[in-house]
């Protein structure tokens, strides 16, 4: 498994899965197979595939450290900037499909309805991560601070699981959310238990200086 994820090819393969939904979607749009409610089909599906991403992304680190597979680290990046791929693809067949790219209308809609706040929300706070994920983006900002900054996916996992929650109360259909506020809600607990488990942890034995012979 290291090997392969180690292969020159895992990457591009990786970066072709990635997209294959939005490929399907593209396709199934263009051949009037979204049902009756194309517009509506491709808004949910978007925002679904955002939140699956987001899932995926959280979960690289425990996958990483449960199975012992630094490798999976190089894939980090190149997923959640398909997070940011599908939440934009989200926000513009909202914009297009259901408010017809006018400004005004958008900018009201956001205000008076909270679910669709919290996730322009969410998208806002995604776009600093999107656009600093790159090696001349963290030697400007030093490590520290660009760790700082992307914990932020944190505050947006919540903010578009409240998104989903808040757009599926209207139909008491509540049985997805629950699917992901249980995923997400492991991903975020582990990572509370793992930096909860160091703290705790009692220190190790001091390392007896060494003596110079006479």
């Amino acid at each position: 498994m290291k090997k392969l994820l180690l292969h020159p090819a895992a990457k591009p393969v990786v970066f072709a899965a990635c997209l294959l939904p939005f490929i399907w979607l593209f396709y199934s749009a263009l051949s009037n197979q979204l049902g009756a409610n194309p517009a509506e089909a491709l808004i949910r599906a978007t925002g679904d595939w955002t939140l699956r991403f987001l899932c995926i992304v959280l979960a690289v680190t425990p996958l990483r450290v449960i199975s012992n597979t630094p490798a999976l680290a190089r894939f980090r990046r190149m997923l959640g900037l398909f997070v940011y791929f599908y939440v934009l693809v989200h926000l513009l067949s909202y914009s297009w499909f259901d408010m017809g790219f006018d400004v005004a209308d958008i900018v009201k809609d956001i205000i008076k309805r909270p679910f669709i706040l919290v996730g322009f929300a969410a998208f806002l706070l995604l776009t600093p991560l999107a656009a600093t994920s790159f090696n001349a983006a963290i030697r400007k900002l030093g490590a520290k601070r660009w760790q700082m900054l992307h914990k932020l996916v944190y505050l947006i996992a919540g903010l578009g699981l409240l998104h989903f929650f808040w757009m599926r109360s209207g139909k008491n259909d509540f049985a997805e959310v629950s699917v992901y506020a249980a995923i997400i809600a492991v991903l975020l607990g582990w990572r509370v238990w793992q930096r909860w488990g160091r703290r705790k942890a009692p220190a190790g034995p001091r390392p007896v200086p060494a003596t110079r012979l006479p």
